[in-house]
């Protein structure tokens, strides 16, 4: 298959306007798209073919390659494309295969990045105008880890601009549209990576979350998300969102395919000051340990303003984990003191980037941090003092939230209350003039999209988002379980349970080459979303041949 530039940008393209969608879904062995059966395959058990030496990691690479080139511009998860590298790569390790000689479970195991994890030598943009030429000189030291491991980096993918979003589609190169319909947004700000794994286009994929990013876009996507805790995994070389409370996670189809990716991701680095010391782990091993006697808890706040389709799922899917356990045993009271919100990381790092480049963002975060910039009088920020206290709360409530699993051992909530909206109502919101109006786009106010999430960012501890259902529109469904801090087996145990007890992780979208792509369009909401003016339209996507920022391939 010959990788052409030209081929690859026009993979990377923008939005296709076309009509239509489907909702309805096959099994997991149908997936379609005129590609190799091979990507219908999960992580694990392409690990075990690589190890059985049935397929070459050079066999992967193509097929993925060519999935890509078939379905990524109906969904845009990709936005750049490593051909060129992950050919060289899989050279390699097939050598290294055919000596008998395996780095580890990931050997040969191609892989997406978000497109805020750096990449030496190719673009990483964090999907903003502000980086759209930028090229990192060194890998993030989870790419460093990943690849000596054996995984091949195959692609960055989209997000929410400077991960800064929890629906998805503030992007510069264009929103990410989710697998299951493609008029609906993925959930941000890892998009992408959610798209490509429910679009079968990567089988594991790395996110980011500071409020959710990773889980919220999981559960819209129908795939498994994992939060580790804060820390285990190295955030170094990852564009920040607020340093404090951001955590770099695997992204897959099946629980046992994140755990799989989450023991090679794992450990200590003496130069990220976020990182914290541990002991390495078996996290495919400890999902397997018995759950029969974890005591369930149900923090009553969590299911307040829950969509009532996610409402029933979630709790025919706690009937099921009641079976399976001891039960719910609680109405979980968690930490509700104060969590520390305002430590300046956020503003400290855009400000930087102001005084180097300008105000130079998409729409809605051009307009948030001109207003940082240039404030309105009688504008009040927050304070060092405030900040350096924000911290202290922060630390606070990392060390006291543990000792609130007393009669429970996890929690189990719906991952986000709502369901996922339409791109077109997302944008006229986000866009508008004054703040948007529909809870989705209110991320963190009551019964918004990353309501569930957000505070287990804060609380640093690990927590997964897994399918537990589907809305009557066809569109997934997300339960989330969480535990105490490096409790990471704890919860991949009860969500391996729950899955080898339901098959929700085994329906696939309809989505084939020739599926139809709504138009995106701009105007104003559908009723009953808002109103507000027309919104200006987001950058265009790189136009076919366009070296930048539109080059997918290493600049030459």
């Amino acid at each position: 298959m010959k990788l052409t530039r030209r081929g690859f940008t026009r993979l990377c393209g923008g939005a296709v306007v076309a009509n239509g969608l489907l909702h309805s879904w096959p099994m997991e062995a149908d997936v379609a798209g005129g590609t190799s059966p091979l990507t219908s395959k999960t992580l694990t058990e392409l690990s075990d073919m690589i190890h059985a030496k049935q397929v070459t990691s050079t066999q992967l690479v193509k097929a993925f390659l060519e999935r890509m080139n078939a379905i990524n511009p109906k969904v845009n998860a990709i936005v750049t494309v490593m051909g060129r590298e992950a050919l060289a790569q899989a050279e390699v390790l097939d050598a290294e295969q055919k000596a008998g000689k395996f780095r580890g479970p990931l050997h040969g195991i191609p892989l997406a990045l978000k497109d805020n994890i750096d990449t030496a030598g190719t673009r990483t943009t964090a999907a903003s105008p502000m980086f759209k030429d930028r090229i990192p000189t060194e890998d993030a030291a989870i790419v460093a880890k990943l690849k000596k491991s054996g995984a091949i980096i195959i692609a960055k993918a989209n997000l929410h601009e400077f991960a800064i979003g929890c629906t998805g589609d503030i992007s510069y190169f264009g929103p990410a549209r989710n697998p299951w319909a493609l008029d609906h947004i993925t959930g941000g700000s890892s998009s992408g990576s959610a798209a490509s794994l429910a679009a079968y286009l990567v089988p594991g994929a790395l996110g980011t979350d500071t409020g959710g990013s990773i889980r919220c876009p999981s559960a819209w996507c129908g795939t498994v998300g994992l939060m580790p805790t804060i820390g285990l995994v190295s955030i170094r070389g990852i564009i920040p969102c607020r340093a404090s409370a951001d955590h770099c996670g695997p992204m897959a189809r099946t629980v046992e395919d994140v755990a799989l990716m989450l023991g090679q991701m794992a450990g200590y680095d003496p130069l990220d000051i976020y990182s914290v010391p541990s002991t390495p782990v078996d996290y495919v091993k400890e999902m397997h340990q018995p759950v029969k006697t974890l005591r369930i808890g149900t923090p009553q706040s969590y299911y307040d303003h829950v969509d009532p389709e996610i409402d029933a799922a979630v709790k025919a899917a706690l009937e099921v984990l009641k079976g399976l356990t001891a039960g719910v045993t609680s109405e979980a009271p968690l930490w509700e003191g104060l969590i520390g919100d305002t430590t300046g990381e956020q503003e400290e790092y855009h400000h930087e980037l102001i005084e180097k480049y300008g105000i130079n963002y998409m729409g809605p975060d051009r307009t948030r941090f001109a207003a940082m910039e240039n404030p309105a009088p009688g504008t009040r920020f927050a304070t060092a003092m405030e900040s350096v206290k924000a911290h202290e709360q922060l630390a606070t409530t990392r060390r006291m939230i543990d000792s609130h699993f007393t009669n429970f051992d996890v929690v189990v909530v719906p991952t986000t209350p709502m369901q996922a909206g339409k791109i077109n109502d997302s944008l006229a919101q986000q866009n508008r003039s004054g703040p948007p109006t529909g809870k989705v786009y209110n991320w963190f106010e009551t019964g918004g999209g990353c309501t569930n999430t957000r505070a287990f960012d804060l609380f640093g501890v690990p927590a997964i988002s897994l399918p537990c259902g589907f809305t009557k529109a066809g569109l997934p469904i997300g339960l989330m379980i969480a535990a105490p801090h490096f409790q990471e087996g704890r919860v991949l145990a009860l969500a391996y349970a729950y899955q080898q007890a339901t098959d929700w992780h085994k329906r696939v979208p309809t989505l084939t080459a020739e599926t139809p792509v709504p138009p995106i369009i701009e105007g104003a909401p559908a009723p009953g979303a808002g109103g507000g003016r027309t919104p200006a339209a987001p950058a265009a996507a790189p136009a076919p041949g366009e070296e930048k920022p539109g080059a997918t391939e290493k600049p030459s």
